[in-house]
């Protein structure tokens, strides 16, 4: 992947395709602070995805818009937001195994009041009189 007008230090080698995506409602500054002799900034609008080339050492910082500023909500490192290439079959770092999910004892449908089987009785809206 080529960043054309910031391109990454081309005298390092372990670069890391990357992602970040603004789940907020706010406009955000993603902005890369700790490698030396390259400036990365983007601006990511709400559900935007930022993808990019960085190393796994980098921190990308994210900067959440106000009004007229700019508040320092949250640093992450790049090697959390790599990307993994599946048609890759030798990736330069090791990929961290999958955890198994634990096994959940078996639950009786539910049923609403009408005779409906719900499959998830939690994501059904609620209505509610005041």
């Amino acid at each position: 992947m080529a960043q054309i007008l910031d391109p990454i230090p081309a005298d390092r080698k372990g670069q890391i395709l990357c992602c970040y995506v603004n789940a907020t409602s706010k406009i955000q500054i993603a902005r890369v602070s700790n490698i030396p002799n390259w400036y990365f900034e983007r601006v990511v609008f709400p559900g935007q995805r930022l993808v990019f080339e960085a190393f796994p050492e980098a921190l990308l910082e994210i900067h959440t818009g106000m009004m007229a500023s700019a508040i320092l909500s949250d640093k992450i490192p790049c090697g959390r937001l790599r990307v993994i290439d599946e048609s890759d079959p030798t990736p330069s770092t090791p990929t961290p195994e999958r955890e198994e999910m634990p096994n959940r004892p078996h639950r009786n449908p539910t049923i609403d009041n009408k005779g409906i089987v719900l499959s998830d009785p939690f994501s059904m809206t609620a209505l509610t009189s005041v």
